[in-house]
């Protein structure tokens, strides 16, 4: 519930633009997370190979490796998340990206799977930080009728760090990638000069409210509820990069194609369309005055293109089943609206433990879908299609429902605390 005396804002805050420091640093941020989160799942059959691994193994150990990074994020979620209500929003953007970097820069070292593993576990307690602190810190700076524009700067620059992941892979080899990966985040660092801490944070640190108390959000029934319907928004995002992406070409030989597909292009084209839709859905959600229309209206353009993917392209050529990765990503391109609903639904307090934990929970899902997926595929009767369609529907069902449930958060002043 609401405090009925909200924290005044910071007095002498000059105004922030949407090209300001805190939206480009945030932006690049993300840019540089995106490309790390998704550099295994485009390099997963090279880097593997090249450790000696072959066949099955390549699903399965790839598979292993995915959730490992998942399972660090689900960690680091809660960490950061925390880290970034007691001590401040800055203090995780760039903790977040040091550890991160560091992590794969190491990567691009490892000789054995099970280093492999373990170090994808500490890269992704690392990348589970930087997208709610950036989202948050935006949100909080921003007037709010322009944060929306601030989020939506903030995605369509992020995201589009998973194409040029591909192409770095491409060009310069697995391990080298990594090695850019890490540096490009140490490089970050430098640009920390010039950003300040949210005013309605620092507005909170000398009052009495608990800050950061993230078991707050499971002792009352309505909060609870309302922070699980955020959660569920996002779930399905990562069963489409996390299986059909991922595994696409594994999806590519069931359909029959004419020639086969890489998850890395087909990622590549996935976030292609998912930074154009996260343009748009921002604009969107802006235009109509509203995020949750903006959002049913993706979840439902998400439920149609995954239909497409599972059960149109019977013997298709590569282009066009690439073509409908590409219309996956633009359909789903609400990724960083959704982030941004949650942080809007809750109070300075609790607002960087929810924008924090949130994501990567809703990326953690990942570590549930996996096996509920390779379970689902081992029954003769449904096979990878049918268990993936039965997880679509279940996915977005739930992202549905809880998108037309959730308050509306459109121009919300953001100045309270819980």
């Amino acid at each position: 519930m609401h405090s009925p005396s909200s924290p005044a804002p910071a007095a002498g805050r000059p105004p922030v633009g949407l090209l300001s420091a805190v939206v480009i640093v945030a932006s690049l941020g993300y840019f540089v997370d995106i490309y790390d989160l998704v550099l295994f799942s485009i390099i997963r059959v090279e880097s593997l190979q090249s450790l000696g691994l072959s066949g099955p193994a390549l699903t399965e150990q790839g598979l292993r490796l995915l959730s490992m990074q998942m399972w660090g994020m689900l960690l680091g979620g809660v960490l950061w998340g925390v880290l970034g209500d007691k001590r401040g929003r800055l203090s995780v953007l760039f903790g977040s990206i040091l550890l991160y970097s560091l992590a794969n820069i190491a990567n691009g070292f490892v000789q054995t799977v099970e280093q492999y593993a373990w170090l994808r576990f500490i890269a992704g307690i690392g990348l589970a930080g930087e997208l709610g602190a950036g989202i948050t810190l935006v949100a909080e700076s921003l007037p709010k009728e322009k944060r929306g524009y601030g989020t939506m700067i903030v995605a369509t620059v992020g995201v589009s760090g998973a194409m040029v992941a591909y192409l770095i892979g491409q060009k310069f080899g697995w391990r080298n990638a990594y090695f850019i990966g890490g540096g490009l985040g140490l490089g970050l660092l430098a640009l920390r000069a010039g950003v300040l801490e949210s005013g309605m944070f620092e507005s909170t640190k000398g009052s009495a409210v608990a800050r950061g108390n993230f078991f707050s959000l499971f002792t009352n029934g309505p909060r609870f509820y309302k922070y699980l319907r955020c959660l569920l928004v996002g779930v399905p995002f990562w069963f489409l990069v996390g299986i059909l992406m991922t595994l696409a070409p594994e999806f590519g030989k069931q359909f029959g194609l004419t020639g086969p597909v890489t998850g890395g292009l087909s990622i590549f084209w996935c976030y292609f369309g998912i930074t154009l839709g996260d343009f748009t859905s921002g604009a969107v959600s802006q235009w109509m005055r509203s995020r949750t229309r903006a959002l049913r209206i993706f979840i439902l353009a998400t439920a149609s293109m995954v239909a497409v993917y599972l059960f149109a392209l019977q013997g298709v050529s590569p282009n066009v089943f690439y073509t409908v990765c590409f219309l996956i990503g633009y359909a789903s391109g609400f990724w960083a609206l959704f982030v941004t609903v949650a942080a809007e639904q809750f109070g300075t307090n609790l607002r960087s433990t929810v924008a924090t934990t949130i994501p990567n929970f809703a990326r953690g899902a990942t570590v549930i879908i996996v096996p509920v997926f390779q379970y689902l595929k081992s029954q003769s009767a449904l096979g990878m299609v049918g268990g993936a369609a039965i997880i679509g529907v279940v996915t977005l069902g739930l992202a549905f429902f809880s998108a037309s449930t959730l308050p509306d958060t459109y121009a919300k002043d953001l100045d309270y605390v819980e």
